[in-house]
């Protein structure tokens, strides 16, 4: 009787050590990836996460859109998603970085050879470069003011590119572009 407590207990104890514990928060997360935990701001909720594929969904304390300031001003909507792999996020909703007076979405963020110091945001049209300092810790982040709501926001729909006035939704300008006109700045 006493051979079977035991091994029933060490089965226990087994079992506990071996299955892993969610991460504590989505900054471990991210940690965890080789990302700097800087590239979401203070103030996320409750994050979900898929280990197999990499599937994240992360929501924002602040139901409106909010924005915080690296080398140019960046955009967080209340809900974001993305796929998350090593030194990469991919698949991004819910980011936009500030070019020119525009919103560009920002679909993608990787790190560059580590040692490089290296970051890029991928807007589609552009990759932006940055120094992974500025994420190296969470930045607060601002509700968005009237002044921002009188910016333009570039959508892209595949190779269509329309940028919109923001506060009306009213189309300005419309078209497509090809892999050769992509920049880097």
């Amino acid at each position: 009787m006493a051979t079977m407590m035991l091994l029933f207990v060490l089965i226990l104890v087994t079992r506990s050590e071996s299955s892993p514990l969610p991460p504590a928060s989505f900054y471990d997360v991210l940690s965890s990836y080789s990302l700097p935990i800087g590239l979401f701001p203070k103030g996320i909720s409750n994050f979900s996460i898929d280990a197999s594929s990499g599937n994240f969904r992360l929501h924002l304390m602040s139901p409106s859109p909010c924005h915080t300031q690296f080398e140019t001003r960046v955009r967080y909507q209340g809900d974001i998603s993305g796929k998350i792999f090593n030194g990469k996020i991919e698949n991004l909703t819910g980011i936009a970085a500030e070019d020119l007076f525009l919103w560009l979405p920002v679909m993608k963020i990787q790190v560059d050879i580590p040692s490089s110091g290296l970051i890029y945001f991928d807007v589609g049209l552009a990759s932006k470069q940055f120094s992974l300092s500025f994420f190296e810790t969470p930045k607060d982040c601002s509700v968005l003011g009237d002044e921002d709501d009188q910016r333009s926001d570039v959508l892209l729909e595949g190779n269509r590119v329309r940028i919109v006035e923001s506060k009306y939704a009213t189309v300005l300008r419309e078209g497509s572009i090809d892999d050769d006109q992509r920049a880097i700045s």
